[in-house]
């Protein structure tokens, strides 16, 4: 029989329809997603764990990334939607690993993002988060529910940047269906300013050209010097906006859904909910971390920011110096952006040298 869901949107209002969507899973026990040929392994990284017990017991848990390499982690032919991602690596690579995703026939990707920094971990230590798109849960299980249509192929890469070759273990769900024509392309950029130059913005995301829209910002700040760091304003630039934007926020820990500095009897709060977040702080020590570090989320899940034909967004570094007087900031700020368009794309900027990379 012939049903009219396609499958993709899922959530508890539709979960019980049926649909002729086809349901595949790629992993390292199954490089191709095809029916039936899961567990199949007879060489792999658990070949001597599996010891007399042969094939079928887990003989592909993972991979090997070799430095100066990208590895294939899948790739899959259309139309269908990618409805989750998990994946595991060490901390130490988590800004070496990157997470590379083409749709179609590209040659340039649509996401192009270091692997922690995807996952809202930027500062390579563990950061549990418990959001609607992004999961991370002990120990280091990265998530993504971001819905991913593609009409034909997707292709994903995990690029080693570094020095040393790195374990990777992942596994993405997906659907072949039908694609709506409505349905637009997942894209994600990542950019850093180290130190941010004075009376400078950092700049999330520039230079997108096609109609979509924006879903969402993740940042990690190192504040570089004393007092309360977050003043500065979210500004979103859409459809020939130049000199002043159309979406003007009123600071920063106003964006990502908190108040007052999040200072609770003296302290910072985090905190990880559905839609926003600040769920990260690294507090200084007095000994060999010298700044305080934060990382926080913003998905535009339930108000996506929609363009026509152009979009780009700036934060601004923003702090209190004495007189009552804002002092702008040179602080170190990664950040993520996350959105939907049609193709083609823009190329993202080219990542800088590893070592630019690098958590330090």
């Amino acid at each position: 029989m012939n049903y009219d869901f396609n499958g993709t949107g899922m959530g508890l209002g539709n979960l019980a329809r049926l649909s002729n969507a086809v349901t595949r899973s790629v992993s390292p026990e199954n490089f191709t997603g095809e029916k039936g040929k899961g567990g199949m392994a007879t060489e792999g990284e658990g070949l001597g764990p599996s010891g007399t017990l042969g094939q079928g017991w887990k003989i592909s848990p993972c991979v090997q990334v070799e430095p100066g390499t990208a590895f294939t982690m899948a790739d899959i032919a259309g139309p269908g939607v990618i409805q989750h991602i998990w994946l595991t690596c060490p901390v130490e690579s988590w800004r070496h690993l990157i997470l590379n995703i083409y749709w179609d026939d590209e040659t340039e990707p649509s996401v192009r993002v270091p692997a922690g920094d995807f996952f809202c971990n930027g500062w390579c230590e563990r950061s549990l988060v418990n959001s609607l798109p992004i999961s991370v849960n002990p120990a280091n299980g990265f998530n993504s529910y971001w819905e991913m249509p593609f009409r034909k192929r997707a292709r994903f890469t995990m690029e080693n940047v570094g020095t040393e070759r790195k374990v990777l273990y992942y596994q993405i769900n997906y659907t072949l269906t039908s694609v709506p024509d409505d349905m637009a392309y997942f894209h994600a950029q990542w950019r850093r300013s180290n130190p941010l130059a004075y009376m400078d913005v950092h700049t999330i995301v520039d230079g997108i050209r096609g109609k979509g829209h924006y879903v969402g910002t993740y940042l990690a700040w190192q504040v570089n010097s004393n007092n309360w760091w977050g003043e500065g304003e979210v500004k979103c630039y859409m459809d020939g906006d130049t000199e002043f934007p159309t979406i003007c926020g009123t600071g920063l820990e106003d964006y990502f859904g908190g108040a007052w500095n999040w200072d609770m009897d003296g302290q910072y709060v985090t905190y990880s909910t559905p839609f926003l977040g600040m769920h990260q702080h690294i507090k200084a020590d007095g000994l060999y971390r010298a700044n305080q570090r934060f990382g926080m989320y913003r998905w535009h899940v339930m108000d996506p920011i929609r363009f026509e034909t152009d979009f780009r967004v700036t934060v601004q570094a923003l702090g209190w110096r004495s007189g009552g007087k804002y002092l702008p900031l040179q602080d170190d700020i990664s950040s993520v952006a996350y959105w939907y368009q049609t193709e083609p794309h823009v190329p993202h900027p080219a990542l800088p040298h590893r070592e630019q990379l690098e958590v330090i």
